[in-house]
């Protein structure tokens, strides 16, 4: 699906968007997703055990725009640069930032820049520079009526301002619904999730000349 907004992909972590409601508030295995080998995981075991932590991948893949690859593809890539990691038990790390902004230029040709102190005002400026910003919020930004139950944790990825200017566009991975997929919010609303860092990327891949 592309956005009428921005004319960005929308993708969510989880292979069915209808399940994803399902899957981060209901409590249900992703294993259980019937459309697990869409994503390209090699087993809906594997599949369950990552598609939660790949909210950044999801923003490189709607970055990379239609024709990207698979999300375990792009994840396959990100683990050659040490983007994740894995402590000794087998627990996930990530995204980190710098491994996987060498990939994201080195593989698919993005001029990435980290950004470890960003303000709201700046991840403004770097839309109107025509970049799009994957923001480190709270997965709890799905709804933003509620308080704010903490900053960061999760990424999406702004692509626009909205109609008014005063606010942000953005995807999330983990949206519940097509509302909050691709979604529109004032900038102090985004700030109460916001942790002031992220990742920039170009508009579009970089072409030879």
């Amino acid at each position: 699906m592309t956005c009428r907004v921005c004319r960005t992909p929308v993708h969510t972590q989880f292979a069915s968007p209808g399940l994803v409601e399902a899957i981060v508030e209901g409590g249900l295995d992703p294993a259980a997703d019937p459309r697990w080998a869409d994503s390209g995981a090699a087993s809906s075991a594997e599949y369950a055990r990552w598609a939660g932590h790949l909210c950044g991948m999801t923003c490189l893949r709607m970055a990379l725009g239609t024709g990207a690859p698979p999300l375990f593809a792009l994840r396959d890539g990100a683990l050659t640069y040490d983007a994740y990691t894995e402590d000794a038990d087998g627990v996930i790390r990530g995204l980190v930032y710098a491994p996987f902004a060498r990939y994201a230029s080195e593989v698919h040709g993005l001029d990435a820049v980290v950004h470890r102190h960003l303000s709201p005002a700046g991840v403004l400026d770097l839309l109107d520079e025509g970049r799009r910003v994957m923001a480190s919020v709270h997965y709890g930004i799905r709804h933003p009526e509620r308080p704010a139950p903490g900053r960061g944790g999760h990424l999406v990825l702004l692509t626009s301002r909205t109609a008014d200017g005063a606010g942000v566009h953005f995807h999330n991975p983990s949206g519940t619904t097509a509302t909050t997929r691709a979604a529109d919010l004032p900038l102090p609303v985004f700030e109460r999730f916001f942790a002031g860092r992220g990742v920039s990327l170009p508009a579009a891949p970089a072409t030879d000349a």
